[in-house]
């Protein structure tokens, strides 16, 4: 898994990426109560901003670790927002990406590195 340093995290897959929010971001947002996702088949550069999360506390901007196509959402996620607050690292995942340039995840931080982030 490798992270952002605005706090999303994805986890590379050859045919389609995961990509959601770090646990440390859940915590910083407070309780997420609505989330809006790309749309499927929608093209995306690295660093766009692609979904958004409302939280009790405020609203908070996605972006996207890499360039692509969306290839999936998380259904789930979308009409139970809670999943994000329970498991923002395994259930509450947000969408899934077919890459167009691997190379582009160099660029991110490895689980060591992000912890020294937030730390």
């Amino acid at each position: 898994m490798k992270y952002t340093d605005s706090h999303e995290w994805i986890h590379f897959e050859e045919e389609a990426s995961t990509v959601g929010i770090s646990e440390h971001a859940q915590k910083e947002l407070g309780e997420i109560v609505y989330v809006q996702l790309p749309v499927v088949g929608q093209r995306v550069e690295a660093g766009e901003e692609i979904a958004v999360l409302e939280s009790t506390k405020a609203a908070a901007d996605i972006y996207s670790p890499a360039s692509g196509e969306i290839v999936a959402i998380n259904e789930r996620a979308k009409e139970n927002p809670s999943l994000l607050n329970t498991s923002p690292e395994k259930d509450g995942w947000l969408f899934k990406i077919a890459i167009a340039d691997a190379s582009e995840l160099d660029s991110l931080l490895d689980h060591q590195q992000y912890r020294q982030l937030i730390s």
